[in-house]
């Protein structure tokens, strides 16, 4: 065990004999997501760095959560490979366990899988003090395996990350990104002839004006097909980066934002304000005024949930979709298995938990 490892759990050693409340903190890059932590102390996780183990030949790493996300994704890189979910990386200051605990993938989600998808393994310090490990580090070794994936959007509720274990995937060798001028209305008619021509389409947007589409391949060379109708688009890593960090045009400003999850057909929905479209249509971010009552209704109606990302109102509560009794009742349960004196992020998704 790292000298790490022990400073953190006599720490939550500490805080549950005292029942004291710890505001687990390590890039501190999504400080802006959740409800507000009111909390005794802080737990800052982020000297708990370095790569444990890798194995290129097995699509396989671990890695301790307080490594920064840009440092891991270099390691990644000098072997041609990556992460299947894209996570953003917002200010360059996230870490791989804030990633994890954020649940946030980018634009390759739904072809690549969410972060849950790619999680191998955890070792985490639960309320208790103990440290517990759950599933392997690679494929085959999967017993712990869905109890390692609930720690994936938890936002810290459940236990301190020391490491993670993820799978990895291949590097494509090269990617095209295809454009074209629409509009909501029209935008499923030249996705849907891309599809007849294109293969590995692993990300789409629409900004309310021009439908982008990337494809990726391991060819040595990817063209347009001459039947599409649409622009190539250059420098399209950057577009793709500006995106998941939230750093295009779209999200420059300080609007309420709010991330929507809807099925990828859902038409236009009935509420105020300014979208860009991701996942093939099953990610939506939303600026607008519209009351949380208002989205979380109209979002229901279509099958969705809605949370409010970002806004200027720190007081604000009303975050996360409210859920039915019987899945809160859930949540309990694993709050009080996992922490059962509430001292880990109290409060950050819902009252209580």
């Amino acid at each position: 065990m790292t000298d790490q490892n022990n400073h953190l759990q006599s720490a939550v050693l500490e805080a549950f004999h005292s029942k004291s409340s710890l505001q687990i903190i390590g890039g501190n890059s999504k400080a802006f997501y959740g409800r507000k932590i009111h909390a005794d102390q802080t737990l800052d996780v982020s000297g708990n760095q370095g790569i444990v183990s890798y194995d290129p030949a097995e699509l396989a790493i671990t890695v301790r959560a307080g490594t920064a996300l840009k440092m891991l994704e270099q390691a990644l890189l000098e072997h041609r490979q990556e992460l299947p979910f894209e996570p953003p990386d917002f200010f360059e200051k996230s870490t791989i366990g804030g990633t994890v605990a954020a649940g946030l993938s980018g634009p390759h989600r739904p072809w690549g899988g969410a972060i849950r998808d790619a999680m191998l393994g955890v070792k985490i310090i639960n309320g208790r003090g103990q440290i517990l490990k759950f599933g392997g580090q690679v494929m085959k070794n999967v017993a712990g395996y869905d109890v390692s994936r609930l720690l994936a959007g938890s936002l810290g509720t459940l236990g301190v990350l020391l490491e993670v274990s993820l799978k990895l995937q291949p590097q494509a060798r090269h990617e095209i990104t295809l454009v074209q001028a629409s509009d909501f209305s029209s935008a499923h008619s030249p996705q849907a002839q891309w599809r007849q021509h294109i293969k590995n389409i692993t990300a789409t947007a629409f900004d309310g004006e021009t439908l982008f589409l990337r494809s990726r391949s391991e060819q040595p060379k990817l063209e347009k097909p001459n039947l599409i109708n649409a622009d190539i688009l250059e420098n399209d890593n950057r577009f793709w980066s500006a995106i998941k960090n939230h750093q295009h045009t779209f999200f420059q400003d300080n609007a309420t934002l709010w991330r929507i999850s809807v099925p990828p057909a859902t038409p236009e929905l009935p509420l105020p304000g300014d979208i860009f479209i991701e996942w093939d249509g099953g990610l939506r971010w939303l600026k607008s005024e519209a009351t949380a009552k208002e989205i979380w209704e109209i979002t229901s109606q279509y099958g969705g949930h809605a949370t409010l990302f970002r806004s200027n109102e720190s007081s604000s509560t009303d975050i996360f979709q409210p859920i039915p009794d019987g899945l809160m009742a859930l949540q309990h349960r694993l709050k009080q298995a996992f922490d059962p004196e509430r001292i880990f992020n109290p409060g950050k998704i819902y009252p209580n938990l």
